[in-house]
């Protein structure tokens, strides 16, 4: 039997985040946590509408999957991310020691990958994931800041 809980499906899933994050103005940046190919968090930017510099998205995502779960590990989970993660939020990602991390969209200026951030040892990484989409996206909001 062909399982349709790919990266790619949940992928598509953080997409839709993402959209919903440009809808509000925020950087269109979405997330989920997945375990067991079950969606346990669901987030996107909320810097602009709480007015703090760390509601990023994954950061949104670990609170929500740490109270669902009842603890602050979030081993045997998958983040799924839109943009490569910064380094605060790889930071808070190696602390919860999450089994897995998929992005799409490399930041060459601010990811964690070029800041040198270490993720943990135990986290496999997945790079790339959908990247054209959640690039255009962003590339389509920055443009259209620029206009105004």
């Amino acid at each position: 039997m062909e399982n349709f809980f790919t990266d790619e499906y949940f992928m598509k899933k953080a997409l839709q985040e993402a959209e919903m994050a440009f809808e509000k103005g925020e950087i269109p940046v979405g997330a989920l946590i997945v375990i067991d190919n079950k969606i346990i968090a669901r987030t996107h930017n909320l810097t602009e509408m709480l007015n703090d510099v760390t509601a990023h998205a994954e950061m949104q995502a670990i609170t929500s999957a740490a109270n669902f779960l009842g603890g602050k590990y979030l081993k045997n989970c998958t983040l799924y991310v839109t943009l490569e993660p910064c380094q605060m939020c790889a930071g808070a990602l190696y602390w919860s020691q999450i089994s897995k991390i998929v992005f799409g969209a490399s930041d060459e200026q601010r990811g964690f990958e070029k800041m040198g951030t270490q993720i943990h040892p135990k986290t496999t990484i997945v790079r790339g994931v959908l990247a054209d989409e959640a690039g255009k996206l962003m590339r389509r909001f920055f443009l259209e800041r620029r206009k105004n």
